[in-house]
């Protein structure tokens, strides 16, 4: 009833911090979205150079109702690209759907809410109704798919689930036109990753952690948060629920310490926390000192694969030429070989033992011909090139292609 509403006392919902808070994970998102634009727009001009240019035809404005999602707008030569959110519905992704949903009307730009049901816990139905009940809040359009979790690549359940998560994202993204997904990651997530990848021996690569920009599957995923808090977008959540009554959804997994990332979190990040107050911080700088230095070192692979005389599919190059290079040269040429012909990483022990081989050889690959396997090829040497050879097909797998 009017002049019934009393004022709520100064809280957290008020809070001065708070909105600036806010306001920096707008920002991030506006620039992490605005860099998508101007890439698609270079990119289709590009495409588009020696034809006319006639802007696209613009979608029909829905009436005020509908998701504002839905009518994404023309520029110039070609349309704005559509975004999506990846929302489980826990705290860090609810809070990217809404600070995302304001920055998307600024823009003008469409926007989904994309929500992929492992199947791997009792109550994944109800996290599935929660995410929709905020894309109503939000007026955006959600779409949900419910996945298979394979584990017999053998990866364990962490990577299973998100080798499926990846993929079915991947195919909402083409059936619904959505250029490029957001993603929550954050700096605590950041770090978690780099310290379980230097415990695993990664190089720079590895260490590099999470891009902020990824394309993968045709797909551009976007972390626009890497440079943010946990804590930061925990305290928006309260705000968030204290506001409006939605309340994130709670994964007990993420602190169930017989999965690795959890252990991270629960048993060494407090101890960290203590003893290194902000090492996350230190982590994030690392990985991206680290993506710096595997992006150069990416293009001295490049520029020394080209020198060993390699045939125009990049199948096989000249063994004398591989070897005039350094030995770490060596390494980071036959990986970027291997990388360039989509084949799985080898391990540094398998990868020093094809280097033993591959030098054993007379330098022309006259003396014997060799043969190493390499996941379903082999790599061999005839006639001084180094050459991947594909598995052959068997009859019951070319009645299945």
């Amino acid at each position: 009833m009017a002049g019934s509403k009393r004022s709520k006392p100064k809280s957290v919902i008020h809070d001065a911090r708070s909105d600036h808070v806010a306001a920096a994970l707008r920002l991030a998102i506006r620039r992490a979205m605005q860099e998508a634009i101007r890439l698609t727009g270079k990119k289709t001009t590009h495409e588009g150079a020696g034809r006319s240019e006639q802007p696209l035809a613009q979608h029909a404005v829905e009436p005020a109702s509908a998701p504002i999602a839905q009518a994404p707008k023309s520029t110039g030569a070609y349309r704005l690209p559509s975004f999506a959110v990846g929302l489980s519905g826990g705290p860090d992704s609810a809070m990217l759907a809404v600070h995302a949903a304001a920055v998307a009307r600024d823009l003008g730009v469409g926007l989904h809410i994309f929500h992929v049901h492992h199947g791997l816990q009792a109550p994944a139905d109800r996290w599935r109704n929660q995410v929709h009940d905020l894309a109503m809040r939000l007026r955006l359009p959600c779409h949900s798919v419910q996945v298979q979790v394979h584990l017999d690549r053998g990866d364990g359940m962490e990577e299973a689930a998100r080798h499926a998560r990846y993929t079915a994202l991947a195919r909402l993204a083409r059936q619904h036109d959505v250029h490029a997904i957001l993603l929550a990651h954050h700096r605590d997530d950041q770090a978690e990753t780099v310290l379980l990848r230097l415990l695993r021996g990664a190089g720079p690569a590895g260490l590099g952690a999470m891009a902020p920009r990824l394309e993968r599957d045709g797909v551009v995923y976007l972390r626009p948060w890497l440079d943010i808090a946990r804590a930061e977008i925990l305290e928006q959540a309260q705000r968030y629920k204290e506001e409006t009554g939605w309340k994130p959804v709670q994964d007990p997994t993420n602190t169930d310490d017989q999965y690795t990332r959890a252990a991270v979190r629960e048993r060494l990040a407090p101890q960290l926390n203590i003893r290194w107050p902000g090492w996350q911080a230190n982590l994030a700088r690392h990985a991206r000192l680290s993506r710096e230095a595997a992006l150069v070192l990416d293009e001295i692979a490049e520029q020394d694969l080209r020198t060993l005389e390699p045939s125009d599919d990049l199948h096989d190059f000249s063994l004398l030429r591989w070897r005039q290079l350094s030995r770490p040269r060596q390494a980071l040429v036959l990986r970027r070989w291997l990388a360039c012909l989509n084949q799985r990483m080898p391990t540094e022990a398998r990868l020093e033992d094809l280097m033993r081989q591959l030098r054993g050889l007379h330098a022309l690959g006259h003396d014997r011909q060799m043969r190493v396997k390499h996941g379903d090829a082999h790599i061999v040497c005839r006639r001084g090139r180094v050459a991947l050879e594909r598995a052959a097909l068997t009859d019951d797998e070319v009645k299945k292609s």
